[in-house]
């Protein structure tokens, strides 16, 4: 399986590089959108918080790789 990465806000995705998540913090629209650029090669599924999933706008919904998950509110 490829990698694992989650963009969004600190307090919400830090956690999760204890399970082998790439994290990239993004806190603002135009860190989303660069995190997303900036994604590893190889990312098969990125997890998004809430903010960064609105954040992303057309961008993040455009392809259909890699799989893309919002968490909850």
């Amino acid at each position: 399986m490829g990698a694992v990465a989650a963009i969004g806000e600190r307090t919400r995705v830090a956690g999760l590089a204890l399970a082998g998540v790439v994290v990239l913090v993004a806190e603002r629209p135009e860190e989303v959108r660069r995190a997303w650029a900036e994604l590893p090669e190889g990312a098969e599924l990125v997890i998004l918080t809430p903010d960064a999933a609105r954040a992303g706008g057309r961008e993040l919904a455009e392809g259909a790789r890699p799989l893309t998950v919002v968490m909850p509110p």
